[in-house]
């Protein structure tokens, strides 16, 4: 089994191109190396240097290469399909460029489900009608940066989108063809979703091409639930914990991955909340020190 960690942007809060708050990509990639990574996501396109001639001589530097890039957009509203578009084309280039393989999709997190994170039961549906235009766009762009651009595309099941609970997981794997799309399995979403991550790994290691590594507080998690809570304000109370303070059995985890002969990377992935004591190196480093001390 030869598994490769690595981090990404969002791990120091960088969930969107740019913000005042951010820190410098440049930083990010230091501390990403400082931390002990060998690979790093692009994080949110226009974030990081579009133009390679920029970007891979200061990832050379660090010893650091782009695993993959995520485009974190609106699939549920078709007003946004320009913005879809638009993120999903740059960053299959980017990618390309940089000898990348994973293109992860994810829901962006909806007014309409935000508020019922992690209570499958009380979340609003779609009809027929807006679930095959929604199922269809993530095909269309899957199909596109399989065929046009020679990535893996992934799906990515996040909190507080459309695509966030494991039914609706199982149905859209159910309905697009494996061979235009995989699973970005993010152990994190899946528990605060209120499913068994490594029972849904067993299921469906065949189709599994990349992991995001997450962990959950379990005593965050219940009381969140419990009080109805919203995405957003659960993030500031910090329910997504370092690896190895959750829910998340990474041992298991493991385990699953070596059975499978599963190959390639296992990123870390911790949303966080800037203004939450702590600091992303040292998260990163603690994250890393604990998937050493379990194998990875």
């Amino acid at each position: 089994m030869t598994i490769k960690i690595g981090n990404a942007p969002c791990s120091w809060g960088i969930e969107f191109p740019s913000d005042p708050s951010y820190p410098a990509w440049q930083t990010v990639l230091d501390q990403c190396a400082g931390a002990g990574y060998k690979g790093i996501e692009l994080g949110p396109i226009g974030y990081m240097p579009e133009d390679p001639a920029v970007l891979a001589p200061e990832l050379a530097k660090r010893e650091l290469e782009i695993i993959g890039g995520v485009v974190f957009r609106a699939f549920h509203d078709p007003e946004m399909w320009e913005d879809v578009l638009d993120a999903s084309k740059r960053t299959c280039q980017a990618l390309v460029a940089h000898g990348a393989e994973h293109l992860v999709l994810i829901d962006s997190i909806s007014p309409r489900r935000a508020p019922t994170a992690g209570r499958a039961t009380e979340a609003e549906q779609m009809d027929k009608a807006e679930w095959t235009a929604y199922r269809d766009r993530i095909a269309t762009i899957a199909k596109m940066g399989r065929e046009e651009y020679g990535l893996i595309p992934s799906i990515h099941a996040h909190a507080a989108g459309f695509m966030d609970f494991e039914p609706e997981l199982e149905r859209l794997l159910s309905e697009v063809d494996e061979s235009i799309l995989k699973i970005c399995f993010d152990t994190g979403h899946h528990s605060y979703a209120g499913f068994d991550p490594v029972a849904f790994m067993k299921r469906n290691m065949d189709r599994i091409s990349y992991m995001h590594f997450k962990d959950i507080d379990p005593v965050v998690k219940a009381d969140v639930v419990a009080k109805r809570t919203d995405f957003y304000t659960a993030c500031g109370q910090g329910i997504f914990c370092n690896l190895g303070q959750g829910d998340v059995d990474f041992a298991a985890v493991r385990q699953c991955l070596l059975e499978a002969g599963f190959e390639g990377w296992c990123t870390v992935e911790q949303d966080c909340d800037p203004a939450m004591p702590g600091t992303p190196l040292e998260d990163a480093a603690a994250n890393r020190e604990y998937l050493q001390s379990i194998g990875f």
